[in-house]
């Protein structure tokens, strides 16, 4: 399917080329350096080449509000020398700014070797590898995260492919939101957001129609496509058919107290592997009769990675997801 895409992309190159010349041979000067009078022309044919800076304000007025916060600058070492400044300045937005042009989006939930070498692999140029992290999650290895591949990086810039993050305005609760994803995903009805992580609001509170926690943890498993984790703490029966998502690394104490708060005795996450980190909160849990179902990091976050491809292309722009493998060690 990607590869489909990919040599469609290429034929269709030259041509969009040659359509947007025409267009904005079309246009007065105020109408030419207007995006969406050239998208106008563009669509018939069904290929379109936007300016990266274009695409990247869209986002940015669209995902970023004011107040959120994000760390990961500091942490990336010797990748630095690749990363935008805009991105030193904030750790949000364009990672790396490779690109002039972009005429196809690519989303992923981690930057891992196997989701650039399969753009390298398939020679795609002027294009740009949305990601939900900037890093590689990996729960196996100290530190859990570790920085994209500089190698790569190098081809990466070569072949013009910029790199975008959302983390924290992705997390951030609205209709592309990772926890409302996964909520839509589960098909549990949203009540309301919750948990306060880096100036927004991580999770959701919603409606589910299975009575108990083992319907509830097969529909889940099918939804991720592998099995999902089963803490049992508490009564089977779902409490009024209310539970609470947190996708990701949520399972922490500080957003298992709110979901209590709120007469919930489910929750919903992906890292719940009990170790020494996250000891304290499986306590918790325990103590107050708190049943925990877990997914994956990568399996509950991906459904926004999904969901956003649509994003793209009511803008006008083709978009696709790049599947990875989830990390079972997580739950």
């Amino acid at each position: 399917m990607i590869k489909r895409w990919i040599i469609a992309a290429a034929y269709g190159k030259m041509l969009v080329r040659v359509i947007l010349f025409c267009a904005l041979s079309c246009f007065t000067l105020e109408n030419a350096t207007n995006l969406y009078s050239v998208r106008s022309i563009l669509t018939i044919y069904g290929v379109i080449i936007l300016k990266a800076n274009k695409l990247y304000c869209r986002l940015e007025e669209d995902f970023i509000s004011e107040g959120l916060t994000d760390v990961w600058t500091k942490y990336m070492g010797e990748v630095t020398k690749y990363i935008s400044d805009n991105f030193k300045e904030r750790d949000m937005g364009v990672v790396c700014d490779f690109a002039e042009e972009i005429n196809g989006v690519y989303s992923a939930v981690f930057p891992t070797d196997e989701i650039m070498k399969r753009l390298i692999e398939n020679e795609v140029t002027d294009a740009m590898l949305f990601v939900h992290h900037p890093a590689v999650w990996d729960i196996r290895k100290k530190p859990n995260f570790s920085q994209m591949n500089p190698a790569l990086l190098e081809s990466f810039k070569k072949n013009r492919i910029s790199i975008y993050n959302l983390h924290t305005p992705l997390d951030n609760y609205g209709d592309y939101s990772t926890s409302k994803s996964l909520a839509n995903a589960l098909e549990i009805e949203v009540e309301k957001p919750f948990s306060k992580y880096n100036g927004g609001l991580l999770g959701v509170i919603g409606h589910t129609s299975c009575k108990t926690v083992y319907e509830l943890n097969d529909i889940f498993s099918k939804a991720v496509g592998h099995n999902t984790k089963l803490y049992l703490y508490g009564n089977t029966d779902i409490e009024n058919g209310r539970v609470a998502i947190a996708a990701g690394g949520s399972n922490v104490v500080e957003a298992v107290s709110e979901a209590l708060e709120n007469n919930v005795n489910v929750f919903i996450t992906g890292i719940t592997a009990c170790d020494e980190k996250s000891f304290n909160v499986h306590k918790f849990e325990e103590e107050n009769h708190i049943n925990v179902l877990g997914g994956t990091h990568y399996s509950t976050e991906k459904f926004a990675c999904i969901r956003i491809c649509d994003y793209f292309k009511k803008i006008g722009i083709a978009s696709t997801f790049i599947e990875d493998k989830a990390i079972m060690e997580d739950m």
